[in-house]
């Protein structure tokens, strides 16, 4: 089992900036993918970024890319993401998830353990 807890939420005005981290506890984090999804009121849960579990792969959505920077330390069991330029339609509970190494990043069936989200709120 992989524990994971989300950090660094809050309310930030419109073109601030936000990092969070994501915390993991349990079986060996550096052997899983990671991912970060964001889910807002009456949306379904969508991908934002990922990060291969030897860090050396990463990828984002469109719409973030350029501003998010995901990256982790595996020495601290911890990812993260750092969100520049944020906007007020990116107003949601951001969650990270794991996986493993052979699976695939950018769908929440890809990963096996998340945590229980961060709440971002961009104020216009």
């Amino acid at each position: 089992q992989v524990q994971l807890v989300e950090s660094g939420g809050g309310l930030v005005q419109a073109g601030g900036s936000l990092r969070l981290s994501c915390a993991a506890s349990g079986r060996t984090f550096s052997s899983y993918n990671m991912g970060w999804f964001r889910q807002a009121p009456g949306k379904e849960r969508e991908f934002v970024a990922t990060i291969g579990w030897s860090g050396g792969f990463t990828d984002y959505a469109d719409s973030v890319k350029g501003r998010f920077t995901v990256s982790r330390d595996n020495a601290k069991n911890t990812v993260y993401l750092q969100m520049n330029s944020l906007k007020p339609e990116e107003t949601a509970v951001y969650f990270c998830a794991g996986g493993p190494r052979y699976s695939g990043f950018y769908y929440p069936e890809d990963y096996d353990y998340w945590g229980r989200g961060t709440q971002v709120t961009v104020s216009s």
